[in-house]
């Protein structure tokens, strides 16, 4: 089997890790903080584990490029929603159920893998042989828009845009109960949960862990026992709407991880077969990376989410 390209050196000015990293190396900093993810970057002989953390000059650095022949994901042939694409980057739609990129457990059948195909393997490598061109996700049952980097230069482009929050992204979702004030901001720190680590949970805002989270949430509708609402997120974290939500006491109807969805609800998710969070991503705008143009999306509701407003409006009760 292949082993690992080891890169090693000093660092020659102090700087943000990633920055320091890429500024003596050929890897761009987004291939750099990835690296550091994986956990294949060590400095002075200790491992890396914050991309923004300060370097000093005179450190040895070294860093473990993965064998070309790591599993990767391949080319399928799988219907994807294409809302937008050019040379540089493109837009799709994705259907609740389909997993972004392949991990444990899901080794075909992704998003990347159909995305191989129809992009005939012109995808970012920034990510890694098993997440090619992909900036950010959305859970396998959120339904919805994303965008996907076909070029490094949009995948750089893109990463900054989230890491600054200047993107524009808002989230349709039905909400156990109605929220009080109908309209509010839940600001709250996210993190692995100490007791399931697959979960994530709302952190003290001084803890040395976690992140910072916003989300701002608005009542677009009230049903029986639920309510519509759109959540504009000024960060992304993993399941940030999905535990914000559960914080302040209103999960996801449908949500088998972060709350239990009231009695009353249940036999109509039955009967609709519902089996998912009721979570949409239904806008995504950004600024066009290489063109600079400004690009606006939306993403229709779907019709398992239509049904179950549809079923739960007071009209029709």
């Amino acid at each position: 089997m292949s082993q690992p390209t080891l890169l090693t050196g000093i660092i020659a000015a102090a700087a943000r890790l990633d920055k320091a990293l890429a500024d003596v190396t050929e890897l761009s900093r987004e291939r750099v903080k990835a690296l550091i993810a994986e956990g294949r970057v060590t400095i002075d002989g200790v491992p890396a584990t914050s991309p923004s953390a300060k370097a000093q000059a005179g450190a040895a650095f070294a860093i473990h490029i993965p064998p070309p022949d790591d599993p990767q994901a391949r080319p399928q042939d799988i219907p994807v929603a294409v809302v937008f694409e050019d040379e540089h980057l493109i837009v799709v739609d994705k259907p609740a159920g389909m997993v972004v990129h392949p991990a444990a457990g899901n080794a075909d059948g992704t998003l990347v893998n159909a995305l191989l195909h129809h992009c005939a393997g012109q995808l970012s490598g920034i990510g890694g042989v098993a997440r090619p061109g992909i900036v950010h996700r959305i859970d396998k049952d959120t339904s919805g828009l994303l965008v996907v980097a076909k070029s490094d230069k949009a995948h750089e482009g893109l990463a900054r845009q989230f890491a600054d929050h200047s993107l524009e992204r808002a989230y349709l979702a039905v909400c156990n109960g109605a929220p009080m004030p109908p309209a509010g901001t839940v600001r709250a720190r996210l993190g692995r949960s100490d007791h399931d680590r697959k979960k994530m949970a709302v952190l003290p805002d001084d803890s040395s862990r976690g992140k910072h989270a916003v989300t701002h949430y608005r009542t677009l509708e009230r049903l029986d026992h639920c309510t519509l609402i759109e959540c504009r997120l000024e960060t992304g974290r993993t399941h940030q709407v999905r535990v914000h939500l559960a914080s302040i006491g209103h999960p996801l109807v449908g949500d088998p991880v972060y709350g239990k969805t009231i009695s009353q609800l249940r036999p109509i998710l039955k009967e609709l077969g519902f089996e998912r969070q009721a979570l949409h991503a239904a806008v995504l705008g950004f600024t066009h990376p290489v063109t600079g143009a400004v690009h606006r999306f939306e993403s229709p509701m779907p019709a398992d989410m239509r049904e179950l407003i549809d079923q739960t409006g007071y009209s029709n009760r």
